[in-house]
């Protein structure tokens, strides 16, 4: 189905672009919506009237994001969370978990779609993700998660944290190696005998 963008649509394009999209998207998401017209002669003329509007919707939108930018900059995103001896959590920590702590700790009117998180987080350590105020304005943040204040300030100061056989650094996770816990296996089964 041919379209013409009424919005920015990050990886589909900008204002006033006339693309060719699924008819299940524009009719469930982007004409419902508002983000896009069907492309016609006279929505053409009609788009053409509203542009100067549109545009400055966009820049207004735009510079209301770019005020918020700061605060979820500078908010801790530290998260408290029950876990097991190896650093696995028992939930996850998702989008909608980091949304919700923005909007409370740094007033921030975030939703869950803004996060570019990925997959949810299901262990303990500091994560990398974005925040995505408006489709122009995309703010890295560094999430924590941890059982405990202390853990948590350990990965602030960039500590390793230690759980069983498994080492979770301030900056990426890293397991022991095979070899290393094949060796505990053995020590183990020749205690046993």
């Amino acid at each position: 189905m041919k379209v013409i963008l009424t919005e920015k649509i990050t990886k589909l394009g900008n204002i006033g672009d006339t693309v060719e999209v699924k008819t299940g998207f524009a009719r469930n998401f982007l004409l419902p919506n508002g983000k896009a017209m069907r492309w016609s002669k006279e929505n053409v003329a009609l788009f053409e009237a509203k542009k100067a509007e549109l545009q400055a919707r966009f820049d207004a939108a735009k510079k209301t994001a770019e005020s918020y930018v700061d605060a979820v900059r500078n908010a801790k995103l530290h998260m408290i969370r029950q876990a097991g001896d190896t650093g696995q959590l028992y939930g996850s920590v998702s989008s909608r978990d980091i949304a919700r702590m923005l909007t409370e700790i740094a007033n921030v009117p975030v939703t869950s779609a803004q996060v570019m998180l990925g997959s949810p987080i299901k262990s303990i350590g500091s994560f990398d993700t974005q925040i995505a105020l408006h489709p122009d304005v995309i703010v890295p943040v560094k999430i924590y998660v941890a059982q405990t204040q202390d853990e948590i300030d350990a990965l602030v100061a960039g500590k390793v944290l230690t759980f069983g056989t498994k080492k979770v650094e301030a900056e990426e996770e890293v397991e022991a190696p095979a070899e290393e816990a094949a060796a505990q296996a053995t020590e183990t089964e020749a205690a046993a005998e």
